[in-house]
């Protein structure tokens, strides 16, 4: 096989027959790549191959669980990864169209060592992508992708002999049973289940009725082309969309899913959109009453309030913020045992007993569920309420190409560090801290703060501000932090602002 090439000219012989790979498709915790733009289909091969490649240069029993998610060209790319898997001599155990958390549930269910989902997660159509991983519950990390990458770019992929491949069908049933158990409501419960035409289409409405909850259906029609709207829980336009049907049905809350499942949002019975992280905090309250002294994980683009939060401190809860993305996370929690750990953008990692570990919005609408059963005087919106105050705003991600984006984040925060330096304010307020576990946390002294990091999985920064005190100081946090922001010229327009 021939070294892949960055980029092959479309609609040529070329382009059916050898591997094009550009390399930015190698992200920091799974690979993802517009597709036919950036990889085809020969490349996912070239994928596959080096992916086996690395099962066996570190000795991994060389059998993988691989499923797909509900994308029109989504079954062609499992197919062509399916090729260079079994070229590179691993059993295949094909589950089928799935949500990545049932690919994960299959790990455990079929006891394969290793996994393989094909998903462009809550990225548009358009795109493609590979979560994988060897160690349960955990998937690729930094290391493990430079590592492939390095196999596949520099065509050091070993056909081995041994490969096979199996259909194995009824794990979608298997992981239904998983989530549910024997629970059954107690209380009556109206919700909206909100999937966008995406894969979740396929689980959450059959979850809820399992459960005993009255479903009230938004966009559960399976439909590739997403018609009403990307499933995106972090996007404004789908949380509006929810909040709309809540008020509509006079449903207690909608649980909405991205697009290969492994996220959760959350409106409330008064059409709030309460935002993933303090939807954390929700749990967090209630896990830690039955869980003491609990551990909780919570990325830097999270709320304050797992740190400063009155009842978690009563409780004795330790708040530990760290890498924002699902590797990093997963990893983190098995490090610390901690009992769960949260995600602004909805992704939830619930460990022993909940869960197992990984990311999985089905697993978080049912812990959801339980929770309004715990707590049957109780609506969203008095959860909501019992909340300390803070301001944030949503996830806002200006554009910023994949090959630039590591260097400008680097200048930001060096300009960001250098106003801490010279002791010169934010807001107005002075800078307390300045946190560069993952990009530029810049807290000031009353405990505000203003997020800018690198995307790992699009062509973009990432901005997230949240005020103590008042929705003005979190646009003026906003409105400062962006201004340096400003000082790049490769940094373009928002996706969404406030």
């Amino acid at each position: 096989m021939r070294k892949p090439a960055p980029s092959v000219t479309p609609n040529t012989w070329e382009f059916l027959r050898d591997a094009m790979i550009k390399p930015t498709g190698f992200r920091e915790y799974d690979a993802r790549w517009k597709y036919p733009d950036d990889i085809n289909l020969p490349g996912i091969t070239a994928l596959g191959l080096g992916l086996g490649t690395q099962m066996q240069r570190r000795g991994i029993e060389p059998v993988i669980a691989v499923g797909n998610d509900y994308r029109e060209y989504s079954l062609s790319v499992k197919n062509a990864l399916i090729l260079g898997l079994m070229q590179a001599g691993i059993h295949v155990k094909d589950i089928g169209p799935a949500v990545s958390p049932m690919a994960y549930f299959a790990q455990f269910h079929l006891n394969a060592p290793a996994v393989a989902m094909i998903t462009a997660s809550h990225n548009p159509n358009g795109w493609t992508g590979v979560k994988m991983g060897f160690e349960r519950p955990l998937t690729h990390g930094p290391d493990e992708m430079s590592e492939l990458r390095d196999i596949v770019l520099n065509n050091e992929g070993q056909p081995a002999k041994g490969g096979g491949y199996e259909f194995v069908d009824g794990v979608r049933e298997a992981y239904l049973d998983d989530l549910v158990g024997d629970f059954k409501m107690t209380r009556k419960l109206k919700v909206v289940c909100a999937t966008g035409n995406g894969t979740a289409s396929a689980f959450g409405p059959e979850l809820f009725e399992r459960l005993g909850v009255e479903v009230v259906p938004s966009h559960n029609t399976l439909d590739y082309d997403f018609p009403n709207y990307n499933p995106n829980p972090e996007a404004m336009e789908m949380l509006h969309d929810m909040a709309v049907s809540v008020k509509a049905s006079g449903a207690d809350f909608a649980l909405g899913f991205d697009g290969d499942g492994d996220r959760c949002g959350v409106v409330d019975d008064e059409g709030e959109e309460i935002f993933a992280d303090k939807v954390g905090v929700i749990m967090a309250r209630d896990l830690s009453k039955i869980y003491a002294n609990a551990t909780f994980v919570a990325d830097v683009k999270s709320t304050g309030l797992f740190a400063a939060d009155p009842v978690l401190q009563a409780n004795g809860v330790t708040a530990d913020y760290w890498k924002t993305g699902h590797s990093h996370m997963k990893r983190r929690v098995k490090e610390l045992g901690a009992l769960a750990g949260f995600e602004k953008s909805g992704h939830y990692f619930l460990a022993e007993p909940i869960g197992r570990g990984y990311d999985c919005g089905m697993r978080v609408a049912v812990e959801i569920c339980k929770l309004m059963d715990r707590n049957p005087d109780m609506s969203m919106s008095d959860l909501r309420e019992a909340l300390p105050i803070t301001y944030a705003t949503p996830t806002m991600s200006p554009y910023c190409a994949d090959e630039e984006k590591y260097a400008v984040l680097d200048r930001i925060v060096a300009k960001l560090c250098a106003k801490h330096d010279a002791g010169e304010p934010l807001a107005r307020r002075a800078i307390k801290q300045i946190i560069t576990v993952n990009g530029a946390r810049v807290i000031l002294d009353n405990g505000s703060w203003g997020l800018v990091r690198a995307s790992s999985n699009t062509p973009n920064l990432v901005v997230v501000c949240e005020s103590a005190e008042s929705d003005e100081e979190m646009r003026a946090i906003f409105a400062d932090l962006d201004a340096v922001i400003r000082t790049e010229p490769l940094v373009g327009d928002y996706d969404q602002t406030i």
